[in-house]
């Protein structure tokens, strides 16, 4: 991956192949935190500059949206995790695409096993982790 600069605040990685992540909040800060210490997480990373889009169609246009995190959970399947205070329409369609995309990757069958969530609270990652088990 190339390097690249920015002035956002970083936290350290042990279970991602990139060794600092970059944080747009607080929260994402502790969804880190969570991630790289729950024994539920085999490997994740955010999803910054890495190229892993959704493409998507909103009000006639479409538009590329970036999910926030790709987890490799320890039973060797994938999560998806996108962190949301709020929800709007756009995030509704985004997240249509999104299941349509995971029901596609997974229908293939080459590429593992993948499934989406959504965080809408701090500290409800370990849960929506706990409610991935295979």
């Amino acid at each position: 991956m190339m390097t690249w600069y920015t002035s956002r605040p970083c936290v350290h990685t042990q279970k991602s192949h990139i060794n600092f992540c970059v944080v747009d909040s607080a929260w994402e800060s502790s969804e880190a935190f969570v991630l790289d210490n729950s024994s539920r997480v085999s490997a994740w990373v955010k999803n910054d500059h890495l190229g892993f889009e959704i493409l998507y169609v909103y009000k006639g246009v479409v538009r590329k949206y970036r999910p926030d995190f790709l987890i490799r959970l320890d039973d060797g399947n994938h999560l998806i995790l996108e962190t949301k205070g709020r929800d709007t329409e756009k995030d509704k369609t985004k997240r249509r695409f999104l299941d349509e995309w995971v029901r596609g990757v997974n229908e293939h069958g080459g590429f593992g096993v993948w499934a989406w969530a959504v965080s809408t609270d701090p500290g409800d990652v370990l849960d929506i982790l706990q409610s991935q088990a295979g």
